[in-house]
C-alpha cells in the first residue's frame, strides 16, 4: 500500500519560506508542496520556480486565507514576518478545516499573544503544531544532549551559548546586535547567551558549553565536533567526536537541521496524536518569554525575574 504524502502550503515564501521548500522536496517523497501564499511579487514567482525544478503544480495566493480555503493542503508552514505570526496561526487553529501547523521562530511577539494561541489549540487536539526552534535538531546539539542526560556530566551548573552569526539579512538599525544575557534558575544553575550578530571571522557560528559538578561538554557549529570530559580524567582524558546524523538528507541553511525538524513533524502528523512534536507550544511560549525578560532587563537596567513577563 503506498504512503499518503503529505501535502504542504506555505505562507511566507521569502527566504525561510523558501528554504523549506528544498527540505521538503527532500523527504524522498513523504511530502509536496501544492499552495503558498505571499503577497510580494518576486517571492511568488521564486516559489514558482523552485517548484518547477522539483516537478511540482504550485498554486499561489496573495494572502493565507484564501490557502486556508483552498483545500489543497493538510499542513501549513508558517514564515511570514514575526509580526504576522499570532494572527495568522489564529486563523489556521481557527478554521474549520484541519490544518497541522509548523510555525518558525518566534511563536509570536509577544507572551500574551503566545498564551491565546495555546489556549485556542488546547481546543484542537486533533492537530500537530510544532514550533521551529532548528538548533535543537543539529548533529552536534543533540549529541550534546544525549550526553547531558546521560548524566556523565553530573548535576548541570552552567549553559553557555556562543552564537556569533555570520550576516545573513540586512537589519534595522534599531535591533539589539550584540549583547550577553545571564540567566539564574531557581535550581542554582546558571545560563548565558554571548551573542553577535556581525561575526563575519568566526570559524564556528555556534559554541555551546555545558558544564557539571563532575564534568564539561562542549559543541561547536558547524564543524560537529562535541568534546567531552571529566573532572576525574583532566584535560588529557577530553574526548573529541564528530558529530554526524545519517538520516539528513540536505544539510541546508541550519547544517541539516532543518531536515530534521520535518523529519519530527512529518512523524508527529503521521502518528495521530501517538507522539508528540520535539519542540511545542510551551517551548516556543518560553523561549518569546526570556527573550522579553532579556530585552526589558536591558532596558530598564536591572534584574527582571520570568514571573514579571507571564503575568
Amino acid at each position: 500500500m503506498a504512503e499518503v504524502v503529505v501535502k504542504y502550503g506555505i505562507v511566507g515564501v521569502g527566504m525561510m519560506g523558501r528554504e523549506h521548500m528544498l527540505n521538503i522536496a527532500h523527504l524522498q517523497g513523504a511530502a509536496t508542496v501544492s499552495c503558498v501564499a505571499d503577497p510580494h511579487l518576486p517571492s511568488q514567482q521564486s516559489a514558482l520556480n523552485l517548484a518547477a525544478k522539483f516537478g511540482w503544480s504550485l498554486k499561489v495566493f496573495n494572502g493565507h486565507q484564501e490557502l486556508l480555503e483552498s483545500g489543497l493542503c493538510d499542513a501549513v508552514i508558517v514564515s511570514a514576518p514575526n509580526m504576522t505570526h499570532f494572527h495568522i496561526l489564529m486563523d489556521i487553529i481557527n478554521h474549520p478545516r484541519l490544518h497541522h501547523i509548523l510555525v518558525e521562530k518566534p511563536l509570536c511577539t509577544t507572551v500574551k499573544d503566545c498564551k491565546k494561541v495555546i489556549d485556542s489549540a488546547r481546543r484542537r487536539p486533533d492537530i500537530v503544531v510544532q514550533v521551529g526552534l532548528e538548533y535543537r535538531y543539529m548533529p552536534a546539539t543533540a549529541k550534546l544532549i544525549d550526553v547531558v542526560k546521560s548524566g556523565k556530566l553530573g548535576r548541570v551548573h552552567m549553559v553557555a551559548i556562543r552564537e556569533h552569526r555570520f550576516p545573513f539579512l540586512v537589519k534595522v538599525p534599531d535591533i539589539i546586535d550584540n549583547a550577553f544575557v545571564i540567566i539564574e534558575f531557581e535550581n542554582g544553575s546558571r545560563g548565558m547567551l554571548d551573542l553577535c550578530m556581525f561575526a563575519e571571522g568566526s570559524k564556528n557560528e555556534q559554541e555551546i558549553s555545558v558544564v557539571g559538578h563532575i564534568g564539561k561538554g562542549e559543541a561547536f557549529m558547524p564543524e560537529n565536533i562535541v568534546r567531552v570530559g571529566t573532572r576525574a580524567a583532566g584535560g588529557a582524558g577530553v574526548e573529541t567526536m564528530k558529530s554526524e546524523d545519517p538520516r539528513i538528507r540536505y544539510d541546508g541553511l541550519h547544517h541539516g537541521a532543518s531536515y530534521l525538524e520535518h523529519l519530527n513533524f512529518l512523524d508527529a502528523i503521521k502518528a495521530q496524536g501517538r507522539h508528540t512534536p520535539a519542540v511545542d507550544l510551551e517551548d516556543g511560549l518560553y523561549s518569546v518569554a526570556m527573550g522579553v525578560a532579556a530585552q526589558l532587563s536591558i532596558e530598564k537596567g536591572h534584574f527582571v525575574t520570568i514571573k514579571e513577563v507571564m503575568d
